[in-house]
């Protein structure tokens, strides 16, 4: 199990932010979670990574019970994290190549002296995620493509056991976007691959290696189980509270508002 949510809420001041949250991950699961903006998805990811704790119900996130086991950096170790708000924290003047080194002490900056292994392992991870020409380069001059491939990389120096991918495509272009899909579906075959959970607002983001998803809306779980059976017209209407036509192309959703009949 990566992780299970039984009966998760929390509470900041005086609003539930997340209502009875059930939600269980299986190991080599790879979902997609879908919500509007304020749907409360950065409150559950800040709940997997221990940034915060539940006010009601039970947490374990890979092996670690909340309230009972030693949580934050022994628990962050093992989760791979790709966020803007990760992108801000990094020093523009490091080089790619020192920040994916960085991931290997799940450091911000490198104060540590890398092991040969270490610099094999992120050449390596530079080359499988088409960063290598960029490698030199300062962090601050990438194009947003670029820095989340960097980030990407960096989350899989730890070897991670969770990949969590934050709305990643926020501020690519088209092709830019498919570029980097593409790379994530290279992860996915990796021998060490991580479960990895891909958080969006865009539907056609969501790959077909996402076999489920789970429906985030006003801090509840709307519902959750097979992408198909959720990514459907009907489900999605009702989700939504306004009539939408889901089409699939390429194993892909694509969404559109159904509008009236013009004369």
């Amino acid at each position: 199990m990566v992780f299970q949510l039984k009966g998760v809420s929390l509470r900041k001041d005086a609003t539930w932010i997340l209502k009875d949250i059930h939600w269980k991950v299986e190991k080599g699961e790879h979902w997609a979670l879908f919500g509007l903006n304020g749907a409360g998805k950065t409150a559950l990811l800040n709940l997997l990574n221990a940034y915060e704790f539940p006010t009601k119900g039970e947490m374990t996130v890979l092996g670690k019970v909340f309230g009972k086991s030693p949580l934050g950096e022994h628990l962050r170790m093992k989760i791979g994290m790709v966020s803007s708000s990760l992108q801000q924290k990094l020093y523009p003047g490091d080089s790619a190549y020192e920040i994916v080194l960085s991931g290997g002490f799940a450091s911000i900056g490198l104060y540590e002296t890398p092991t040969d292994e270490m610099r094999t392992k992120a050449v390596s991870l530079l080359k499988e995620l088409g960063c290598m020409k960029y490698a030199d380069r300062n962090y601050e001059t990438l194009s947003q493509g670029e820095k989340q491939r960097i980030l990407i990389a960096r989350a899989l120096m730890a070897q991670p056991q969770l990949l969590i991918l934050d709305e990643p495509t926020n501020g690519l272009d088209f092709i830019a976007r498919e570029n980097l899909l593409e790379a994530i579906e290279r992860i996915v075959v990796r021998e060490d691959a991580p479960s990895i959970l891909y958080v969006t607002h865009h539907l056609e983001e969501i790959l077909p290696i996402y076999k489920n998803t789970l429906l985030l809306k006003k801090g509840e779980v709307f519902s959750a189980g097979s992408t198909e059976e959720m990514l459907s017209s009907e489900t999605l209407t009702e989700f939504f509270d306004v009539p939408v036509d889901v089409i699939w192309s390429n194993h892909r959703p694509l969404l559109s508002k159904k509008t009236r009949n013009r004369v």
